[in-house]
């Protein structure tokens, strides 16, 4: 976790279209994420969004995604 004042960033890797959804710490700042949404029109990283944002227990309005929109591996942001 690359931790800011007032934010974090994370690294993250995400399946789409998986049987289940769900978060996998690989290490303390690399997750895994599993979502059931395919990855057209936003939808899997809408779902990636709302996993971290209950993950973490803020608002989904804190967590960005900063890079990696249209990839799997992510940068995200978590502000508090």
């Amino acid at each position: 976790m690359k931790l800011l004042t007032g934010r974090m960033r994370v690294s993250v890797h995400v399946t789409p279209r998986a049987r289940r959804a769900g978060i996998d710490r690989v290490e303390h700042n690399r997750f895994r994420v599993a979502v059931t949404a395919p990855p057209r029109e936003g939808l899997a990283n809408k779902a990636v969004v709302e996993l971290l944002a209950e993950y973490f227990h803020v608002p989904r309005s804190r967590v960005r995604i900063i890079r990696g929109q249209a990839g799997r591996r992510k940068i995200v942001e978590i502000s508090e």
